[in-house]
Parts: structure tokens; C-alpha cells; sequence
């Protein structure tokens, strides 16, 4: 279990905001049980309001551990309606990555909770040569450090609970931990599938945590030691897998696009997506950009935000027009004509 709390930067910002579970709880009552997916948009936020975002440590004092954390918190957080969503970054990154995610997230009027890993996280690289940097970060994304992710992930959501409750803490009352998503980014994305559901051949790897209910994986990876029918035949919560045609890993691993598409078709029925954008790059679900990425497609991140956030509505708030919507022609409202969409 995580020890005490400890502020290390806290910093305010103006932003448009929408705190969503609550405002579309009450918007969906004059609506039939399925909902009106007309009247439902997953990119909407009011604007007007503050919202905050609080750099965070979490000390696991057993395994002698920092995890930096940065909590995007929406205006008007509520512990009953304010679900919590935990972000792992990929191989190199922090707690900052992705912050375009976490700042729509939150102004959706969700807590987005931004881990950072020590040893596969952007200490790694910064003080080694140009030259040796991939090399480098190749390595870092050993076994050990996918252990060390998981477990990062079941401490910090140890600590959420501590901090819930604790008086005088700035994240106490304002967090619904009965409502826990979980969503990565490559390395991310295989920690989040881990704690998730997927299943290993070491029968005592174990990594599932009961307490997150719905998961997204940007840039998922199928298992390279069995077969992707045991790996993920058995997920039973809500999934959503994003990749794109040209999403192949940056370090020279076998994970290119075709090993990514072998993750959905083996996935159970109920409550699973999958999103392909065409020519997406690995970069096109974060905002840094490799020296040699071709332009960025600025719809890309407009259909990762809206599609991210109808899932996380439907599958974290319960919503009857979100879930509607994902369903219906919603998804391709957002997609251009050579992205590929499908559910299950």
C-alpha cells in the first residue's frame, strides 16, 4: 500500500469544461430507455469554467517507489458522478503525455489520473547521447519494467482510496471509485490490457484488477507468446482498441500493424470496439512528433477524443444515448471515408 501524499506542483488553468455524468444523467430522462443518439455529441464541453489539473507522488514505501501522477480534475467534481480514468503513458513518456486527452476527459467531467512509470519513462533517455537513445529505450522495455507498470497501476489506485477519505487531501470527495477506466498508450496500451483482462501463459501472472470496469488500448499489442485466442478470449469488460494502417512500433520490435489487428477478432462479443484510422503513425495518438513522421491528419485526434469519450459515457456513466450512439452512425460522423470502424 502507498503512503502518504505529497504535493509537488499544483497548477490552475482556465479551460471549457462540461462536468458530463450528471448533466447527461438528467438530459437522458426525456428520452426512451435506448436513448436519442441525435441529440448526444462526445466532443461537446461548456465553456466559461476553471478546471485544475494537481501534480501528485505516490511513495510505495515496499517496493521503495515514487510514481509521479498528474490528476486533470474537471470544475465541478463530484464523488458521486466524477468516474475515474488512469492513463499510462508508452516506453519514454510521463506523466505529461497525452495531456490533450486528459484535459478534454476532465472538462467532460471526468477525473483523469496520469500515471508516470520510473525506469520505462522519459528518465531514461534524457541524459543519454542522440545516438544512443533508441537503444536505450529498446531495452527499458523489458519484463521488468511491464511488472514494475502493473503494479504501479494496482498502487495508485490503493492510494486514490486512502486520499478518497482523507481529510484535508485535495482529492478527497471529489472522485466515484465505484466507476474505474483504464487506457495506455503502447507500452500503455499493454499495461492497461494486463490489468484489464488479457491472459498470460504463466499461470501465476495474474495482472487483472477487478476494480477497473472499462479500458482503452491505443496502439494494443497481440500476445508474442500465445495464441490471441487464449490472450484475450476471455476479456469480460467493456474494450476499445485504436490503431492505425501505418502504426508500427518506433524501437525496431516485431510490433507492426498486423500484429495489432489480431487483438480485436479475438476478443468475446459485448461491448468491444475497434477504431483503424488510415495512415495513422504511432505518434498520431500522442502529441510528439518523430523526426522523420510525415504531417499529422488533425482529424485523427478529433475522432480519438470523441470516440474515447462516448465509450468511457457509456460504459463508465451508464449512458443510454452514448451507448446508442456507439452503436448507430455516431462513430462515423467523425471518421473519414478510409478509416475502418467495427463492433462487437
Amino acid at each position: 500500500m502507498a503512503d502518504r501524499w505529497k504535493v509537488k506542483t499544483s497548477e490552475v488553468f482556465f479551460s471549457a469544461e462540461k462536468t458530463i455524468c450528471l448533466a447527461l444523467a438528467l438530459a437522458v430522462l426525456s428520452f426512451p430507455e435506448t436513448g436519442n443518439p441525435d441529440d448526444y455529441d462526445p466532443l461537446e464541453v461548456t465553456p466559461g469554467k476553471p478546471s485544475r489539473k494537481i501534480a501528485l507522488t505516490v511513495q510505495d514505501k515496499t517496493r521503495k517507489r515514487e510514481i509521479p501522477i498528474l490528476v486533470y480534475l474537471p470544475p465541478n467534481p463530484n464523488p458521486d458522478n466524477s468516474a475515474v480514468i488512469l492513463f499510462s503513458h508508452g516506453l519514454g513518456g510521463s506523466r505529461n503525455a497525452c495531456s490533450y486527452l486528459g484535459e478534454h476527459w476532465a472538462k467532460r467531467g471526468y477525473v483523469a489520473v496520469f500515471l508516470q512509470h520510473p525506469g520505462s519513462d522519459s528518465s531514461v533517455w534524457q541524459a543519454v547521447p542522440l545516438r544512443q537513445r533508441m537503444r536505450t529505450l529498446q531495452k527499458a522495455g523489458n519484463n521488468k519494467n511491464f511488472q514494475l507498470r502493473v503494479e504501479d497501476v494496482k498502487t495508485v489506485l490503493n492510494q486514490l482510496e486512502t486520499w478518497s477519505t482523507e481529510q484535508g487531501h485535495p482529492l478527497a470527495g471529489l472522485m466515484n471509485l465505484n466507476k474505474i477506466g483504464m487506457a495506455g498508450h503502447s507500452f500503455g496500451a499493454r499495461t492497461t490490457q494486463a490489468v484489464s483482462g488479457q491472459i498470460f501463459p504463466d499461470p501465476q501472472s495474474d495482472f487483472a484488477d477487478e476494480r477497473i470496469t472499462a479500458a482503452i488500448a491505443l496502439s494494443p499489442s497481440s500476445s508474442s507468446r500465445d495464441k490471441p485466442e487464449r490472450a484475450f478470449g476471455k476479456v469480460a469488460i467493456p474494450w476499445m482498441l485504436m490503431t492505425g494502417t501505418h502504426d508500427a512500433a518506433p524501437f525496431g520490435t516485431s510490433v507492426d500493424p498486423k500484429s495489432r489487428l489480431k487483438v480485436f477478432p479475438s476478443l468475446p462479443p459485448g461491448g468491444k470496439y475497434e477504431l483503424v484510422l488510415d495512415k495513422a503513425e504511432h505518434e498520431a495518438f500522442t502529441q510528439e512528433k518523430r523526426r522523420r513522421q510525415t504531417s499529422r491528419n488533425p482529424n485523427h485526434h478529433r475522432a480519438i477524443l470523441g470516440l474515447s469519450s462516448a465509450f468511457w459515457d457509456a460504459h463508465l456513466c451508464d449512458n443510454p444515448q452514448a451507448a446508442a450512439w456507439l452503436q448507430g452512425p455516431g462513430p462515423r460522423s467523425l471518421l473519414e471515408k478510409q478509416d475502418r470502424w467495427q463492433t462487437k
